[in-house]
């Protein structure tokens, strides 16, 4: 297949581009500055090209060709800037609903690419009826547990925003909401999938690592399981 994958220089980005080609595929890999990882690219089977996932016009030039674009979007390179990624977040919650509507107007004329989107864990269920974003006292915990700013719950809500735009979307589209807990780790390939509501382990803890978010993506891209669905994962 086919895979272009927004974000491609990011935490989650970058390892759905190697977990996609290890696999095979071939990638093109969209960033808003493509012309450094593009001169240091040595892999085979991928491309790099600029792209505003802000701007629908910018999103539906690179769309021909593609199988299935990934967005793994996110305000600023948490990768290399994490702090400057939280504050961005925090500052514009609504960008999370700017980038829904322009990847769905991008795809009015490639009705046959798949969508799927990396969201927040946000609006996740806790327990059945109940999703954490609504629940104040759980917020203040989890972002204290986390080391995220309390403000931080409104970039979670803004995330929940872009995906009620989705929802509202005839395309092909996915949501994934990956677990509370994300970062660099090991690839197991083990893990626990579910639909609304939060994966914990024995512990009680919601968590997975990016490179096995990537293995759960490309998955879904070569298997379908949750179009116009949301799923999550954790171990």
């Amino acid at each position: 297949m086919h895979i272009g994958v927004v974000g491609a220089t990011g935490t989650i980005g970058s390892r759905v581009v190697t977990e996609a080609l290890e696999r095979g595929h071939r990638v093109t890999a969209l960033s808003r500055d493509a012309a450094r990882p593009q001169a240091e690219e040595k892999r085979e089977n991928i491309t790099w090209a600029n792209v505003d996932v802000l701007d629908a016009a910018s999103i539906e030039a690179v769309l021909p060709g593609l199988d299935v674009l990934i967005s793994t979007y996110q305000p600023g390179n948490a990768a290399k800037d994490f702090e400057d990624t939280v504050r961005r977040s925090i500052a514009d919650p609504t960008t999370h609903s700017t980038v829904a509507r322009a990847l769905l107007k991008a795809l009015e004329s490639h009705p046959r690419t798949r969508l799927i989107v990396v969201g927040g864990a946000g609006s996740l269920e806790i327990e059945p009826g109940l999703v954490w974003i609504d629940s104040d006292a759980r917020v203040h915990e989890t972002l204290d547990r986390l080391g995220l700013p309390r403000a931080y719950a409104e970039a979670a809500r803004g995330a929940r925003d872009g995906l009620n735009v989705l929802r509202t979307s005839n395309r092909r589209w996915t949501y994934f909401s990956p677990a509370e807990e994300i970062a660099p780790g090991e690839r197991t390939g083990r893990f626990r999938t579910g639909g609304d509501q939060v994966v914990r382990d024995a512990e009680g803890r919601s968590r997975i690592s990016a490179e096995d978010a990537a293995v759960a993506l490309i998955d879904e891209v070569e298997l379908p399981r949750f179009v116009q669905r949301r799923f999550t994962i954790g171990y």
